[in-house]
């Protein structure tokens, strides 16, 4: 069964805070649940399903129903770490589309930089069959990426500048959000100046650790031609999970080649159609594999495609991350795929800054990737069209 057409996102609402000490998880979340929910003129007594993932903490969806009061008749608590909100969406479609409920609310909230979580340690993720072969070798998240940077630029010569240039486009576009962390435009020189953090991966390559979080609200076609609000159809949907194969595993292809090929087809649209692209850019890299696998170039073509300003607005040929994105606004609970959502719908309706909103945009693409790709990773694609 399509999901297209079966389902809008009616209500996206980002939280303005970066760093907050004195708010707990739940409390963040309660905060965006409340800030989606009036962006789509609804309420928490209108919500009949309820999504989220691993940054709640205790049970989970669980203790969020019962902390937020709510009165459900279907729940999602799939994890597949920073896609896992693009999976939400395209998860509270079908629900939708099945009869299971009729407003989804997901949520997402978390406090790294507050708690000093960051990609420079061992992550531990519990009694799983790979720690015993991997984590004696120390891997993070950061030198992880950077494997994947390496091979990438030995495979196809791609530079430390076009690499950088993608932090440039960033930073463009940041200038303009009041609650981005970086918002200091910087050149190519500047990325490469930054200390190296794991070869060849500069700090300015890294994206940033923040506070915060943010929510959607998805609901059926029915309930969003009732309510005041620009209308923004999911169109398509795809999912995947990529790991080691057994050592058979390529560094430079991410699971994107596959999601993305799946949103594309149930869309029935094309890359060239896309007129906006919310990237999942943990790091550069990150970004450049992805655009690589979705289509917007051939493989091995991702550096000459993101240099020379191609992914600034008004400048190049695809604008990318026009809040800033991970590298320059926020990366809450180190989970930033449901920015990539927020931001992607505020284009859609004409709601970003008028800066960088790409003129009459009408159909956008989110892209998100969770855990590693150097080890193993979910990624999620949406597509997105205004009504």
């Amino acid at each position: 069964m399509s999901i297209k057409g079966k389902a809008y996102i009616a209500g996206a609402y980002e939280h303005p805070t970066r760093k907050a000490p004195d708010k707990s998880v739940y409390q963040l979340h309660a905060e965006c649940a409340k800030g989606a929910l009036a962006d789509a003129g609804l309420s928490l007594a209108d919500v009949d399903g309820y999504f989220c993932a691993g940054d709640v903490p205790g049970l989970g969806a669980i203790n969020m129903i019962d902390y937020l009061g709510l009165k459900v008749r279907h729940l999602d608590s799939t994890d597949t770490g920073g896609s896992a909100y693009l999976v939400h969406v395209s998860h509270a479609a079908q629900a939708i589309a099945m009869g299971h409920c009729r407003v989804a609310l997901i949520t997402l909230a978390g406090r790294p930089r507050s708690e000093g979580s960051s990609g420079t340690v061992v992550r531990n993720f519990g009694l799983t069959p790979d720690r015993p072969f991997e984590v004696p070798y120390g891997p993070v998240t950061v030198n992880m990426y950077a494997m994947a940077a390496a091979r990438h630029m030995h495979e196809h010569g791609t530079t430390r500048e076009q690499l950088a240039w993608i932090k440039v486009a960033a930073s463009h576009h940041a200038q303009h959000n009041p609650h981005a962390m970086l918002r200091e435009v910087v050149t190519v020189d500047e990325v490469l100046a930054s200390p190296a953090i794991a070869d060849p991966l500069h700090r300015m390559d890294c994206c940033v650790v923040s506070d915060g979080g943010g929510a959607l609200v998805v609901v059926h076609p029915d309930i969003a031609r009732s309510l005041r609000r620009p209308l923004v159809k999911v169109l398509g949907a795809g999912e995947r999970a990529k790991g080691q194969d057994g050592g058979r595993v390529d560094l430079t292809t991410t699971g994107a080649a596959w999601s993305g090929a799946a949103a594309f087809a149930e869309a029935g649209v094309k890359p060239a159609d896309i007129q906006y692209a919310s990237i999942y850019d943990s790091f550069t890299i990150t970004v450049l594999l992805q655009l690589e696998d979705l289509g917007f170039c051939k493989k091995g073509e991702g550096g000459r495609f993101v240099a020379d300003g191609n992914l600034i607005s008004g400048v190049g040929r695809l604008p990318f991350n026009t809040d800033g994105g991970g590298l320059c606004n926020n990366h809450p609970a180190n989970r930033g795929g449901m920015t990539k959502v927020i931001e992607a719908v505020r284009q859609l309706r004409g709601e970003a800054h008028p800066a960088v909103q790409v003129p009459n945009c009408a159909l956008a693409l989110a892209q998100g990737t969770g855990g590693s790709i150097g080890t193993r990773h979910g990624s999620a694609t949406l597509i997105m069209e205004r009504e």
